[in-house]
């Protein structure tokens, strides 16, 4: 898991590595084993007063089109450095009005064994139609459960962030340890034995 420190400092370094005109706003840098998305803020386009939903929809579509062809030489010199820096691949993404658009991103295989009362799940849903195979009705549970279980999960993340600090503050750690002072008090009671001898 990715601490939250050093989710800081890898979104620290795409906020001083991107071009200052890249985006309006850096939004989120997010990591995970696999994979970084970038995502930020593009102007919304301009369009006529009393615009339709489609028109203001195509106009919003043509300014992400052009911001991603526009943009695509800096973007992937700057996922060359990290993907060779943090040794994940990058993707992108941006907000434009109240709509997010991911471009090319990882979907990770993730091998998994489960019993016939899971299986059953997968199975009925791809019976209905919800999903086309086990494993796209298995991605679909997971959407299901992010979607409703976010304050959990956060929660979960969190519990887990407090974990990593305390392991990293024992004795496989940097800093100064219980193994240090104990062969400091252990050299302390010998000379002291020998010096009662």
């Amino acid at each position: 898991m990715i601490t939250a420190e050093q989710n800081e400092k890898l979104r620290g370094w795409f906020a001083g590595r991107l071009p200052d005109d890249l985006f309006e706003t850096l939004l989120e840098v997010t990591v995970d084993r696999e994979e970084i998305t970038v995502i930020g803020r593009v102007p919304e386009p301009r369009t006529t007063a009393g615009a339709s939903d489609a028109e203001k929809r195509a106009a919003v579509e043509g300014r992400v089109q052009e911001f991603r062809e526009r943009t695509r030489d800096e973007r992937v010199a700057v996922a060359r450095e990290a993907e060779d820096r943090f040794r994940r691949k990058v993707s992108w993404g941006v907000e434009c009005g109240s709509e997010r658009f991911l471009f090319t991103h990882v979907a990770a295989p993730v091998m998994t064994r489960l019993r016939q009362s899971e299986r059953q799940v997968l199975d009925t849903l791809v019976a209905a139609g919800v999903a086309r195979s086990r494993s796209d009705a298995l991605g679909w549970c997971v959407r299901l459960v992010q979607r409703h279980e976010d304050d959990w999960l956060s929660e979960l993340r969190d519990s887990l962030e407090a974990v990593h600090r305390v392991r990293a503050r024992g004795p496989d750690s940097d800093a100064p340890d219980a193994t240090e002072t104990t062969e400091t008090t252990e050299t302390t009671e010998k000379g002291a034995a020998e010096e009662g001898s």
